[in-house]
């Protein structure tokens, strides 16, 4: 009964930190969306810098450790003059890294659609890249709206990781508590139900979307 009384005890610390979490997971989130798709486009371009450029990113990006690459913006980009605060260093990372994985969910979800849309709205005068933008790309959106939402679910967990470049977010919050209290399984377990509780009703409302969209189409 007391460990209970505990956790909920550490519970409202942790709940301060959650604006943190939204500001790190949405901010991020906004910047993987557009560079995600910008580099989708680059990687399905005719050009083949553009093509090679694009597949480097991705590779890189998705061939290190986020944790990784967190530590590189925050505490590399300084030796070359480029000095970030923790939430936007975490902001850049997170969305870098997740800019890489989402080029690939459009990238794939653009090459699903029928290729008879295309010539249709051609055959309609649209040019090319009016097709792309005006037909291909928001039909994608649909095919790719799950896993967005999947994606985002695991960013909002991810903000732990920024807890080592000090932003003072969910984890951070617990580590400072337990070195105050020492009430180590209390307050780590109080974190774990908070990421739990954001977490759930995310991923209820990715399916709930989902339905929604298919409903429609």
């Amino acid at each position: 009964m007391e460990f209970i009384e505990n956790v909920l005890g550490v519970i409202p610390s942790l709940i301060k930190a959650i604006p943190i979490v939204a500001v790190l997971a949405i901010g991020a989130m906004i910047l993987a969306l557009v560079l995600g798709l910008l580099v989708a486009l680059a990687r399905l371009s005719q050009n083949v810098f553009l093509r090679a450029v694009a597949t480097v990113f991705v590779e890189v990006l998705r061939g290190t450790p986020l944790l990784v690459q967190l530590v590189y913006v925050y505490f590399v980009l300084p030796t070359i003059g480029i000095q970030l605060e923790p939430l936007t260093a975490g902001i850049i990372a997170l969305g870098l890294n997740y800019a890489a994985y989402l080029s690939e969910v459009y990238r794939t979800s653009i090459l699903a659609i029928d290729g008879g849309q295309t010539e249709a709205a051609l055959s309609l005068g649209y040019t090319p890249t009016k097709a792309l933008w005006k037909v291909v790309i928001p039909q994608s959106f649909k095919v790719a709206l799950g896993p967005i939402g999947n994606y985002f679910i695991a960013m909002v967990k991810d903000t732990a990781l920024t807890s080592v470049i000090a932003v003072s977010e969910i984890l951070k919050t617990a580590n400072t508590l337990n070195a105050q209290t020492f009430q180590t399984v209390e307050i780590y377990t109080a974190a774990a139900i908070l990421y739990l509780a954001l977490s759930l009703p995310l991923s209820r409302l990715v399916i709930v979307l989902e339905r929604k969209v298919r409903a429609r189409a």
